[in-house]
């Protein structure tokens, strides 16, 4: 198995057991099709602004991180900026401290890169990807409108400023 096709698994597999029960079908397949789709994640894996990382336990991916910084954020576009897109970690897997490894590893890049500041967008109803980021010193700031398949979300845009610490 290629690293793309492990990319395409692990993506579909996190996001359907984390928005299915709360989406529709149709929604959820209009949505993977278009974001999940090996052109895409191809793209996304050559655009040089972005960064993947897979979290794996013996020989099996069990979660992975997307970053972005400079143009390949997806909204700010801040060059001392940081956006962290996609902390995604497999349900059975759930509160052994994966999706906090994944954040730590986020730091550690956010040093490297001298930032002034981390970001990232969650859904509003993601109450536990919510307390997560709360517990780590994000702070909301604004809110943008999340279109999954035809459904417009409102995701929750929170950030929390970085001293290089």
């Amino acid at each position: 198995m290629t690293d793309i096709d492990l990319l395409q698994n692990i993506s579909q597999q996190t996001f359907i057991e984390a928005f299915s029960e709360a989406n529709t079908a149709a929604n959820m397949a209009k949505y993977m099709a278009e974001k999940f789709s090996k052109e895409t994640l191809l793209a996304e894996l050559s655009n040089q602004g972005s960064e993947f990382y897979f979290a794996q336990l013996d020989n099996r991916i069990i979660g992975y991180l997307k970053i972005n910084s400079e143009k390949a954020q997806t909204e700010l576009h801040h060059e001392h900026a940081l956006e962290i897109e996609r902390i995604y970690v497999l349900q059975e897997f759930h509160g052994k401290k994966v999706g906090q490894l994944l954040y730590e590893k986020a730091l550690d890049i956010a040093r490297l890169k001298n930032v002034g500041f981390i970001w990232l967008g969650v859904w509003e109803e993601n109450l536990r990807a919510i307390s997560f980021y709360q517990k780590n010193g994000f702070v909301a700031f604004d809110k943008h409108i999340f279109k999954l398949g035809d459904d417009e979300q409102t995701d929750i845009m929170m950030k929390k400023n970085w001293t290089n610490n």
